[in-house]
């Protein structure tokens, strides 16, 4: 019988050490080190036959292809918006999230309306349970395969026999390889099934979709370099409480990261939102104080948002400064070049500031509907809900210009406002406009405008 053998490793970063020992030197992490059985095997590909003799040859630079790559339709226009046009072949995307944010029904919705050949593998959940899903989903195929498995050699089996088009597994923490003797989801089994999950995905031009899950902190669980080894990284993301849901991409080899996808939770599953602009403004027949529509942009996508602020006096002594979908520090920012150079005395006042949608945006155009919704809550002074924003403010007081201005007064004009503040600097190229372009060069000219 071969003799046990087992490693330290950090279930931070991956680092693998002979004893344990109180902090990772290579992440700084305390206490994450912790004893895993290691059993070293003669490995062999996916196919478990011979390991491939192909060995890759050197081009010169100007030999190599750069045709676009030839994409899989996900028939889903979010998902493919943020992917970048759709699944490459060959390329492995993981997708996390909260436990209930969706992940799974995401993903089942996606492969039921493939029209390709797609195995689901599920690690978590029996295929009943699954069926009882899809039933919910009413998304009939004959495409996609259910498997219930966790260990990859019987996967890869079954792999062989359909012969899928896509592969999805869920979860990625559930698999383990009998090359490595450690439990599921450790730091070794995770890092040992991705690679033979790349390298059938890279062999075969197959793309695999992963779910992930997460810790307490918000990161995705096990090893870093997971989220290094794969092509993308998905963030499913929103408040059970609420019925929309955000997909971001924080890594895409094959995209822009800038993407955004919006879904609405419904008891059919998820329904994509095309217009996210309508969901994000609220549909008051009257127009309250301390609201502000801002128009800013997600990757390629406009959208028009509603800032909401209050401003109230400070009853514990020390004013407060609340922001959710905003960043804390630059309205601290904002405040003060309203207190400087505009003459506002808000140190005294409790400031409270909201992204309606439980979105957050980090345009630096939400500047100036930030100082417009706050110096309406702080007038008590209503802005007409015709008119909307789209501007930068400097420390200096001034209005500064935006990139792609163009896009934000169309995406304005198509939902129906009639006028839009903008800096006096930007350079707009749009011809014939039906809305009133406003163009201002200070928060002096704001303040005359709209509140004297």
């Amino acid at each position: 019988m071969a003799k046990t053998k087992t490693a330290y490793f950090c279930q931070s970063c991956g680092t693998q050490y002979a004893k344990w020992i109180g902090q990772c030197t290579a992440c700084k992490q305390w206490n994450t080190i912790v004893e895993e059985l290691v059993q070293k095997t003669v490995k062999t590909d996916w196919t478990n036959n011979e390991t491939s003799k192909k060995v890759a040859q050197p081009l010169r630079i100007h030999e190599i292809s750069t045709e676009k790559e030839v994409r899989l339709n996900t028939q889903d226009l979010e998902l493919n918006r943020v992917l970048g046009g759709g699944l490459v072949p060959g390329s492995l995307v993981l997708l996390g999230g909260e436990p209930g944010i969706g992940k799974s029904t995401l993903v089942l919705q996606m492969a039921l309306k493939l029209p390709y050949t797609t195995l689901y593998v599920s690690g978590e959940e029996s295929q009943k349970q699954i069926k009882m899903r899809a039933d919910r989903l009413n998304e009939p195929s004959e495409n996609c395969y259910i498997l219930t498995e966790t260990k990859t050699q019987n996967i890869f089996r079954q792999i062989v026999k359909t012969e899928p088009d896509i592969v999805v597994i869920d979860s990625i923490q559930t698999l383990h390889s009998d090359h490595i003797e450690s439990a599921a989801g450790s730091i070794s089994q995770i890092r040992e099934c991705t690679s033979e999950l790349i390298k059938f995905a890279k062999e075969t031009h197959t793309p695999i979709l992963l779910i992930g899950h997460i810790t307490k902190d918000g990161s995705i669980a096990g090893p870093k370099i997971l989220e290094h080894m794969v092509d993308t990284v998905l963030q499913f993301e929103g408040d059970r409480n609420y019925v929309y849901r955000i997909l971001r991409a924080l890594k895409n080899r094959f995209g822009s990261t800038a993407e955004l996808g919006i879904y609405e939770m419904q008891g059919n599953g998820l329904r994509e939102v095309n217009n996210p602009s309508e969901i994000l403004i609220s549909k008051n027949d009257s127009p309250r104080s301390g609201t502000a529509i801002a128009g800013t942009l997600e990757g390629m996508r406009p959208l028009m948002i509603e800032i909401q602020a209050l401003v109230s006096t400070a009853v514990y002594g020390t004013p407060q400064r609340s922001t959710t979908g905003f960043n804390a520090k630059r309205l601290n920012m904002l405040l003060a070049v309203l207190e400087k150079r505009a003459g506002f005395k808000l140190g005294v006042k409790d400031v409270f500031l909201n992204i309606t949608g439980g979105i957050s945006i980090d345009d630096p155009a939400l500047d100036l509907a930030v100082v417009v919704a706050i110096l309406s809550s702080n007038f008590d002074i209503p802005i007409a809900k015709e008119i909307c924003f789209a501007a930068e403010v400097g420390l200096a007081g001034e209005i500064r210009p935006v990139q792609r201005v163009d896009q934000r007064i169309l995406e304005a004009e198509k939902l129906g406002f009639t006028t839009i503040y903008v800096a006096k600097n930007n350079t707009i190229t749009f011809t014939d406009p039906k809305i009133k372009i406003q163009l201002i060069s200070k928060i002096e000219d704001l303040v005359i405008a709209l509140f004297r």
